[in-house]
């Protein structure tokens, strides 16, 4: 079974745009996460990632990771309002919890909760689709001058994960089809044997990085395969995304605040931010066409 956020060649604008563009254009989306925290401007960043992803036909990574960030954002929503005691709006008084004694939740925690566990939503979606869409090799090949070694983890990393991934499934498959009279079969086992496998094919991952001349360094010329398309109309795009929510944020464009009261900006250039990121996100793809270019 294929992990939905492994790679997976498509012949799509940002499959042929390249390594360093596609992942210009995708960090682009989650800079905006990272630099806005108005829930407007951080839902026009998530349209624009699904825009994204869609456009990628990377359907089933978007799916997985909204599942994902969904979990763990209402974690971030419990945790912040308990632990946050601030807020002029207090929706739970004197709540008695073990270790934290008795807490307050107000509705600026939980408010400041949900933009927390939005913002983290829109980075896992427009990650996940980078790992569907790009192919790690090439973000090798584009790294290693930099950082051959930390180049050659990230690349490693983002091929073994899905495998551990599907590792876990099928694991947990099998426990589930030994039959009524088997003993049930806990996470903490299938965490230990996944792990123990794990361990195995890290093994054998490292013996044939060194049967393959790994130790010896980089061939004089890597190159080679089909050229990139659509190379600059990602990257000026890219480009565009990040200058305009990095200007937004000195210009006070999209303000927000949860205390004492919950202040969300709603005005024009607001509601425009908002709409502008899933527009310049969709352009690299409106006047896109197939095919490969080889090289000579």
């Amino acid at each position: 079974m294929r992990s939905p956020i492994a790679y997976r060649p498509r012949r799509t604008p940002l499959a042929q745009a390249g390594a360093f563009a596609a992942s210009v254009y995708l960090t682009s989306l989650a800079v905006v996460a990272f630099v806005c925290s108005n829930p407007i401007v951080l839902a026009g960043a998530g349209l624009g990632v699904v825009v994204a992803g869609l456009a990628a036909k990377a359907g089933r990574a978007l799916a997985a990771s909204a599942r994902w960030g969904f979990s763990l954002g209402v974690f971030i929503v419990l945790v912040n309002g308990l632990v946050a005691q601030r807020g002029d709006t207090v929706i739970v008084y004197g709540l008695w919890l073990p270790l934290l004694g008795h807490t307050d939740v107000s509705a600026e925690a939980l408010a400041e909760g949900g933009v927390l566990a939005l913002r983290i939503l829109v980075v896992m979606m427009a990650f996940a689709v980078h790992a569907a869409s790009v192919d790690p090799d090439r973000v090798l090949r584009m790294l290693r001058p930099l950082a051959r070694r930390s180049a050659l983890t990230a690349t490693l990393i983002a091929r073994l994960v899905p495998l551990a991934a599907a590792d876990y499934v099928r694991l947990g498959e099998a426990a589930a089809l030994r039959g009524p009279a088997a003993a049930p079969v806990g996470r903490a086992a299938l965490a230990r044997r996944l792990v123990a496998g794990s361990l195995d094919r890290a093994v054998d991952v490292a013996a044939t990085l060194e049967l393959r001349g790994y130790a010896h360094g980089p061939p004089r010329s890597a190159r080679g395969g089909p050229r990139p398309r659509y190379v600059a109309r990602f990257i000026v795009v890219g480009i565009a995304i990040g200058a305009l929510a990095v200007g937004a944020r000195i210009a006070g464009v999209g303000a927000y605040d949860s205390y004492p009261t919950v202040d969300v900006a709603t005005s024009m250039p607001t509601l425009l931010l908002a709409a502008a990121v899933p527009v310049l996100a969709g352009l690299p793809f409106a006047t896109a066409t197939g095919g490969w270019r080889r090289r000579g």
